[in-house]
């Protein structure tokens, strides 16, 4: 069963991530999980390219879980976000 500190090391690995949050969305079942992915990985992709490119990094994960929802920025990005 996938957890929220076992999806987080999860995608700071295979995604090479500055910085990831995850929360866990099915009241702490383990089966909907939201995430934010920072990662210079993304760097030049779309929306769409982002989340293939995530989704085939964590086929196995997103295959046991209900519900995986992501959100995909570079640190440029999440930094202005920060101060916006």
């Amino acid at each position: 069963m996938l957890t929220t500190d076992s999806l987080k090391d999860i995608l700071m690995d295979r995604l090479e991530a500055h910085h990831v949050e995850v929360t866990d969305a099915s009241g702490g079942c383990g089966q909907a999980f939201e995430v934010l992915i920072v990662s210079d990985i993304f760097k030049g992709k779309n929306k769409l390219m982002r989340h293939r490119l995530v989704n085939t990094k964590l086929k196995e994960e997103i295959a046991a879980i209900h519900a995986f929802t992501q959100k995909s920025q570079t640190v440029e990005e999440w930094e202005k976000s920060k101060e916006a």
